[in-house]
């Protein structure tokens, strides 16, 4: 799965995701993608572009960690800063990911991450790992789930609330893979009438 600290979609298909590693033999990999990076040029209003200008810091920190830790560093950092932002309710910021890593075990001075672009090469390249194979048309949550010749097949969403648990998680896995293994199958969609419910 492919995500941006800030999304609480991703969060809560990040969540769900883990439910079903509990029901079914999946592993599941979190990956950094950033909605500053996706919409750097665009015409976006003026309350969202500072969102973005503030989102560059925790999916750099999490590169950072990353690079320095491994995938599942970064499993364990999502979880910390994913927890203050959403359900939390903290602001942005380097006293967030300094608690957030020492959360997850990791040295807290790696919040520095979040003011250097030293890490941005290799964050642009993660998200373009995540999202070449769905198209710049989408945001997060992003996920790359097994296609009917054993490549990944890439989606946007499941965009859900709240997270299913249990084996209502694996039942929408199992659809996941259902769509995933249908040759030409790319869409399903309505309208989205529910704010995200964090349980």
């Amino acid at each position: 799965m492919w995500f941006d600290p800030m999304c609480p979609w991703a969060w809560i298909t990040s969540r769900w995701l883990l439910e079903v590693e509990q029901v079914r033999d999946v592993d599941v990999r979190f990956h950094v993608m950033s909605l500053s990076v996706l919409n750097e040029g665009r015409d976006v209003p003026e309350r969202y572009q500072q969102m973005l200008q503030s989102g560059w810091g925790p999916v750099r920190v999490c590169i950072a960690v990353e690079q320095q830790h491994g995938p599942d560093a970064v499993s364990a950092l999502y979880t910390a800063m994913g927890t203050r932002i959403h359900l939390g309710k903290e602001e942005l910021g380097r006293e967030l990911f300094a608690a957030a890593l020492t959360d997850a075990g990791l040295d807290p001075e790696l919040a520095a991450a979040a003011e250097s672009t030293a890490y941005d090469e290799a964050l642009r390249a993660s998200h373009e790992a995540g999202m070449r194979p769905v198209g710049a048309d989408v945001g997060t949550p992003v996920i790359h789930a097994p296609g009917p010749d054993g490549d990944p097949v890439a989606f946007f969403g499941p965009v859900v609330t709240p997270r299913p648990k249990g084996e209502a998680a694996g039942r929408l896995w199992d659809g996941v893979l259902l769509v995933a293994g249908t040759p030409g199958f790319y869409e399903l969609k309505r309208f989205r009438d529910a704010a995200p419910t964090f349980e």
